[in-house]
């Protein structure tokens, strides 16, 4: 099934020129993740702490499209300029559930949104990761199947913090679409269970 997440290679070929400069520059990947971060935390306080506001969500999809781009940069920092390491690989697996975490669970603060459907997403989206990373421990890839990874619930969240801060849907509606979306939240789980056990049956990783 087709997600946002396949539009990765053509993002990073855009990106690869700015890559090159901040190499030049001594930024290294952690650095880019640790920023990626602190950018999370930030947008995420700020719904937090004025969850009436429009602006906080209205500015989400910036927000997250900033992350998006840092995300890919740690990613081809490491990889194409021989800055893998252990702790890399540490801060690149937490910071995306921590990230995640700090952007949508204060949607749960928003008036009138549902906080049982918004934790619900929340739970989905770390026990989907971590059934990713899962994969590589049984002998198999790091698994992004969807239909709602990472970047289909930036996706789903900016839209919903846009139209929302805007004034454009009300927060019954918003309700109805996360209570929907946890179907494929759960089927992303199941999904990557499934093709994560298939792999090591047929012996290649």
């Amino acid at each position: 099934m087709a997600t946002v997440y396949d539009l990765k290679s053509r993002f990073q070929t855009l990106l690869r020129p700015v890559l090159r400069r901040m190499a030049r520059a001594g930024i290294t990947a952690n650095q880019v993740t640790l920023a990626a971060l602190a950018l999370s935390v930030i947008a995420g306080l700020a719904i937090a702490v004025w969850p009436a506001a429009g602006l906080p969500l209205a500015l989400l999809p910036l927000v997250l499209f900033v992350r998006m781009a840092l995300n890919a940069m740690d990613g081809m920092l490491a990889r194409e300029h021989d800055q893998q390491s252990a702790l890399g690989a540490v801060l690149n697996e937490l910071g995306d559930v921590i990230c995640d975490l700090a952007l949508y669970l204060p949607f749960a603060l928003v008036p009138g949104l549902s906080p049982m459907a918004i934790v619900g997403l929340c739970l989905l989206a770390v026990i989907g990761e971590m059934m990713g990373v899962v994969g590589v421990q049984i002998g198999a890839s790091r698994r992004y199947d969807g239909p709602l990874g990472k970047s289909d619930r930036a996706v789903l969240f900016g839209t919903l913090g846009l139209l929302l801060g805007l004034g454009i849907v009300t927060p019954v509606f918003a309700n109805w679409v996360l209570a929907i979306a946890l179907l494929p939240a759960a089927l992303t789980v199941f999904n990557r269970a499934r093709k994560a056990l298939a792999e090591v049956r047929e012996g290649r990783p």
